[in-house]
This record gives C-alpha cells, structure tokens and sequence, in this order.
C-alpha cells in the first residue's frame, strides 16, 4: 500500500514540473511567434515563414500537452475505469497530424516559388532566425528530461527540436542570400525543413496510433517476456498474455499461468517481482492455474460452441 502511495506522490511531482516547463515553453514561443510571422512578411522569406509555421504547431503542440496533463489527472469514475489518461495519446496523435499537415503545406508553398523566388530581406531574415533558434534552444532543455516520460511531451520536444534545426537552416540561408543574392535558397531551406520533420512526424504517429489500437508498447519485447514467464518455478504453460499501455509509460499485462505444482502465493510474488524489474510493468492481472481449471475451462468453452452449433442448427 505503501508503495503506491510513494509512487503516486512521485508522479504528481513530475507532473507538476512538466506543467511548469510546458508554460514557460508555451510563453517564450508564443512571444516570438508573433515576431517571427510579422518578419517572415516584411523580408519576404518562405524559411522564415515555414519556421515560422512550425513555432505556430510547436505553441499548438505545447498548448495542447498542458490541456492533456490537466485532464488526465482528472479521476477515474464508473464510466472511464482508466480515467483520462489517454487524452495524452490523442493530443501526441493531433500534434503528429498536424505537424504532418504544415510540412505538406511548406512544401507545396516552396514549389509554387521555385519559379519566380522573390527579393528577400538576409539581414532581418538573419536576426529573427538567430532569437527564434535561442528561443527554441532553450524549451528544448526544459523539455528534454520529460520527453523520454511522456509520449504527450515527447510531441512538444520533437515539434520544439524541428523547429531549432530550422531555425540553423534559415540561418544559413540568410547567411547565403547575405553574400550570394541567390533567392532560390531561401525555397531550399524551405523544402529541406520540410523533408526533415516528415520522417520524425510518421515515428510520432505511429507510437500514438499502436497505443490506441492497444498494440504491444515498443519497449517490450514480448518474446522474452513469454520466455521469462515460462522459467518461472512450476510453470508449465501460459496462456492469455496481453500486453498493451494505456499512455506511453503506464503498461499493463494480464496472463494465465499453468502451474499445477506449484506455490500460488510464491509464484505470483516471483511473477510480479520479475515483471517490475525485468519489464518494468507494474499493473498486472495474473492467473495461476491447475488441471481442475483447465479442465473447466475448456468444458465452458465446448459448452458455449456446443450452443452456438445448437442455435444455427435451430
């Protein structure tokens, strides 16, 4: 009991320092969105307005990862068991989409301009670049600790990370067109940030999209997992493994254990020892079983198949 209690408490304590970070990221970005938009106009610049796109779904991002952590800690009830922790996952699933989305966009925008590249303004195009790069630099050591913890910060981190990479591109470009009067760069750096954030955006979307449809987490390896369940004293078979999460670090695990020799108490203790620490699962539903159970539990099931044929016969 005392366990839990020390655990919930440590979870409450993250969760409050990752609100803390994901205002202050929120504040800094929002800030310099408007600059960034107001400069990527008057220089005339589709990399200062493609990053400045991304700030627009990193303030999105970050704003929709507080809403998340403030309604996930909502309590379950009678309808949700499991409360509303998941809303986690849907906001990293929006994030992806609509990181997917922006990227498509900045795409399309650089390949009407590839044509016609019109005159860019380097040096302003140079300095908002410069203070957006500090600004991303410094919610992506804030957010940097949470973002292994959490699928829903993780989104932030990646959307705050492919915004810095391009801010480094506008740079560059700046730096270019500064000395070279080539225009057609700015569209590059457009493109090139474009192509980077995609691959990362499909890894997001994927993660999001196997929680939900209650696939086996990426950290588990399932086929240790069966074979770590299977060296257990007295076990002879398992049946029943499921293994699913319900946001990215709570994992759950319900398993039938046949062990008709064995100590019930000892092997469920070794069970739930061996689960936390080689697994790190810590909410499972474990069922040891002899032959009486077999036996009765197939009889249910050849019952139940039994009426199911006596019904269509009917």
């Amino acid at each position: 009991m005392s366990g839990h209690q020390g655990h919930d408490h440590s979870h409450a304590a993250v969760t409050e320092g990752n609100i803390k970070k994901l205002t202050i990221a929120l504040i800094l970005t929002s800030t310099f969105l408007v600059v960034e938009v107001i400069a990527g106009l008057i220089t005339q610049s589709l990399a200062l307005l493609s990053d400045a796109a991304h700030m627009f779904t990193d303030a999105a991002a970050l704003a929709i990862a507080l809403a998340a952590i403030q309604i996930a800690k909502r309590p379950a009830d009678n309808k949700r068991t499991f409360g509303y922790q998941r809303f986690e996952i849907l906001a990293a699933l929006f994030n992806a989409c609509m990181l997917f989305f922006v990227a498509m966009y900045i795409l399309y925008e650089a390949y009407q301009r590839f044509t016609q590249p019109p005159e860019i303004n380097s040096l302003g195009m140079l300095i908002v670049a410069s203070l957006g790069l500090v600004v991303n630099l410094i919610s992506m050591k804030m957010l940097m600790s949470s973002a292994s913890e959490s699928l829903n910060i993780k989104g932030a981190y990646l959307e705050v990370l492919s915004d810095a990479l391009g801010s480094v591109g506008v740079i560059v470009g700046a730096i270019v067109i500064y000395y070279t009067n080539w225009y057609w760069v700015d569209t590059i750096i457009a493109v090139a940030i474009g192509f980077w954030v995609l691959p990362r955006t499909w890894i997001l979307l994927k993660q999001s999209i196997n929680i939900l449809l209650e696939g086996v987490p990426e950290e588990i390896d399932i086929e240790k997992l069966r074979n770590d369940l299977l060296a257990l004293d007295g076990v002879e078979s398992i049946h029943q493994l499921k293994v699913w999460a319900i946001t990215s670090k709570n994992i759950h695990l319900t398993v039938h254990l046949f062990a008709p020799h064995a100590d019930r108490n000892q092997l469920h203790r070794a069970a739930t020892e061996m689960l936390a620490h080689q697994h790190e699962i810590r909410e499972m539903t474990i069922q040891i079983e002899d032959d009486a159970e077999m036996n009765c539990e197939h009889t249910h099931q050849h019952d139940a198949k039994s009426d199911t044929d006596h019904s269509h016969q009917h």
